[in-house]
């Protein structure tokens, strides 16, 4: 397979809908239509890049599960980043709330050359001015690419929801601030989007007609915020396998041999499950899945996509 061929296939393995959210309910125009070109274009953004620092915000907090704790879809995923990452010589730091940072203790990730490998977003009480002008504010955290997985984002109402249209808001830190401050302290840092379901970060980069006809409650759940580049995949964490993915063929090296191990995948899993906690966003249950799938159809691209590398 060429470069081309490969990219494709990786992008094809993740952009199905398997919990039936809508994102091609318009054979025409709908939410993978509308990203076309975005994924070999984040790709890119990384692989070519000299020396690539990623500031990765991720938590999806699910305040009615059992317990209220953070979904499995997005940590996951950012922890799988890391991994992937760091050998290639990427430099990386996970963005969450305070509450959240203990979940990338078990992540399966080598202890952080820099020191804690987490730090908290910045709270709604720090007003734009201090976050761009302080001493202690973003300018001390510089990053060439600021992606956000699976975190929600606010509507034009500036509220953030879930798919059900559940206002989550006041359980959400403003991390969308971040994707509008960085690029003006540093016109030159690229943003990425993944998401799955219309309300993370990044979707507003799609027009609110598509969103609203293909997804439910599209209207209502719309995050407005755009990134440079968008992700759309059936699993947020899925997006974050396919990135990963391009990098490594954009820059002709092949993987570690456990990087797209099913079994691996599931481990870590179920640790950080246990320890963060972490619940299944669909289910609300503190269990070893992500979105309702059974572990089987979760892992089918991750098998692809370790095909597909070998190939």
């Amino acid at each position: 397979m060429t470069t081309d061929e490969k990219l494709a296939a990786i992008l094809a393995a993740v952009q199905t809908d398997p919990g039936n959210r809508g994102l091609a309910r318009d054979p025409h125009d709908n939410l993978f239509t509308a990203t076309k070109g975005d994924f070999e274009a984040a790709c890119r953004s990384i692989a070519e890049h000299r020396q690539p620092e990623l500031g990765i915000v991720t938590g999806f907090f699910i305040p009615t599960a059992t317990p209220a704790a953070y979904e499995t879809d997005g940590p996951l995923g950012a922890a799988f980043l890391a991994r992937a990452l760091e050998p290639l010589g990427v430099v990386w730091l996970f963005l969450i709330e305070e509450t959240g940072r203990r979940i990338f203790k078990h992540a399966g990730i080598p202890p952080h050359d820099r020191g804690a490998n987490s730090v908290r977003i910045p709270p709604a009480t720090f007003s734009d001015d201090q976050l761009v002008a302080s001493p202690t504010g973003l300018r001390v955290l510089p990053f060439t690419h600021l992606i956000a997985l699976e975190r929600v984002g606010p509507g034009l109402d500036a509220r953030c929801r879930n798919m059900r249209g559940v206002d989550i808001t006041d359980r959400t830190e403003p991390a969308d601030r971040l994707f509008r401050l960085y690029p003006q302290i540093d016109p030159a840092i690229r943003t990425i989007g993944i998401g799955d379901g219309g309300n993370e970060i990044g979707m507003g980069k799609i027009p609110h007609e598509t969103i609203v006809k293909n997804i439910p409650n599209g209207d209502l759940i719309h995050c407005r915020v755009p990134t440079d580049h968008l992700i759309v995949a059936g699993v947020s964490n899925w997006g974050a396998y396919a990135l990963a993915a391009g990098v490594y063929v954009l820059r002709e090296v092949k993987p570690p041999a456990d990087l797209f191990d099913p079994n691996r995948e599931r481990q870590i899993l179920e640790v950080m499950v246990r320890e963060g906690p972490l619940v299944d966003g669909v289910t609300g249950q503190q269990t070893a899945t992500v979105d309702g799938l059974t572990w089987d159809e979760y892992a089918k691209p991750l098998v692809r996509i370790r095909a597909i590398l070998e190939s």
